[in-house]
């Protein structure tokens, strides 16, 4: 009776008294399939864009290897596949190169895929009709990872603690920002003693040029203009709009006009005006509310003092702008 051979692996399954003289050659060459089945390692050159692995009776073949490794320019997306009715374990790398998916199946079924960036491995079976994934798990810590130990810590420190929502940093550790070498650092750290937590909120945009970060006494931090000094602008010498925190000296010798006061100003905005050269008596200034009271009246400002000098301050809505000085 002639031999016959096995589902997965190929191997040849002899018959009691058959082979004789050549039993001993047809072990060693099943043992040399086991072999390859259980340690084979082969990289295999994808040309294609479906490239077929073998496995063939009694015979070393592609497919029956435990270790793949695919490589090669893929030029578009492409699979690999293993005949049907193979059950047996692989694991997958690929080593290919080229942005485009990489497919490993059976002829007839489904399998598992490689993405366009994913070049790392893949523990895999086939079940006969279908190619499937064994889940790897989260992968434990090295120079390029993060692992937790059993207590949420991060293996090798007890400083550095993860709380299921937030990342902890203990014993007035510093959150240290490297430079592009890494040689150097900008560092954040908490005080010596904390009497209350405190969590700052950062603003969700960007501030505008020599604005500063504020807090409103609740941890919210905005931008907002630098108050407390005075941007002196050139003379003015007619009708213009006014910036928060800047100050004017307007020069109305050539006839009145308007000084419009800032649209939606801000709590503490300042604009402050000086008559340069003496004439607000002769040709009046007039300071332009832009829809904001000012002095609690739903008016304009009229400045008709020689040689005056103003600062009007933001208050909020109800008052608008008040007289700082005059």
């Amino acid at each position: 009776m002639a031999s016959s051979y096995s589902t997965d692996l190929k191997l040849e399954l002899m018959v009691t008294g058959e082979n004789s003289g050549t039993w001993g050659d047809k072990t060693n060459t099943n043992l040399n399939l086991l072999q390859q089945a259980i340690a084979g390692y082969q990289a295999v050159s994808l040309t294609s864009t479906n490239t077929s692995l073998l496995m063939t009776d009694a015979t070393i073949s592609n497919a029956r290897n435990a270790v793949l490794k695919f490589t090669g320019t893929l030029s578009a997306n492409s699979q690999v596949t293993i005949p049907n009715g193979i059950e047996k374990t692989y694991i997958l790398n690929n080593g290919t190169s080229g942005a485009y998916t990489l497919a490993f199946k059976t002829s007839s079924g489904t399998g598992v895929t490689f993405a366009t960036t994913d070049k790392g491995s893949k523990l895999v079976y086939s079940d006969g009709t279908n190619v499937n994934e064994v889940p790897l798990g989260t992968p434990g810590g090295s120079n390029t990872q993060v692992q937790f130990n059993s207590s949420d810590t991060f293996a090798g420190t007890s400083n550095l603690v993860w709380d299921g929502s937030n990342l902890k940093i203990g014993a007035q550790g510093d959150l240290r920002l490297s430079d592009s070498t890494g040689g150097e650092y900008v560092g954040l750290q908490a005080p010596a003693t904390v009497t209350t937590n405190v969590v700052f909120t950062l603003p969700g945009a960007d501030g505008t040029a020599d604005q500063v970060i504020k807090t409103d006494g609740s941890g919210n931090l905005t931008f907002t203009d630098v108050s407390g000094g005075t941007s002196w602008q050139a003379v003015k010498t007619t009708t213009f709009t006014a910036v928060a925190g800047e100050g004017y000296f307007v020069d109305t010798s050539s006839g009145s006009y308007t000084a419009t006061l800032p649209a939606t100003p801000t709590l503490g905005d300042e604009v402050t005006f000086v008559d340069y050269a003496g004439t607000f008596d002769t040709n009046n200034l007039t300071v332009g509310r832009n829809s904001e009271n000012i002095q609690g009246s739903a008016a304009d400002l009229t400045v008709s003092v020689e040689r005056a000098g103003l600062t009007l301050v933001y208050s909020g809505a109800t008052q608008g702008w008040l007289l700082k000085d005059k």
